[in-house]
């Protein structure tokens, strides 16, 4: 089954455009295929962390302020 692909253009800074291009010619694989799988990882791990915060919504919440305070009164600080 193959992969319906998209065109897009998109901006790279010059030093990260000279990194991927070196990464490619190295792995022998295509710019289009490193960046893919970027953000493949990029997007999975953004899954992950909001399944994280889905998991403690019910945790307390505490200010910073209020944090330091206990920290502070614990002699941890």
């Amino acid at each position: 089954m193959a992969v319906e692909l998209k065109r897009a253009t998109i901006y790279i800074e010059p030093a990260l455009h000279k990194a991927v291009r070196l990464k490619s010619a190295h792995t022998n694989r295509t710019i289009s295929d490193i960046v893919n799988e970027s953000l493949r990882i990029a997007l999975q791990e953004d899954q992950e962390d909001l399944e994280a915060f889905e998991k403690r919504a019910d945790e307390p919440v505490i200010s910073y302020e209020t944090f330091l305070t206990k920290l502070k009164a614990d002699g941890k600080i």
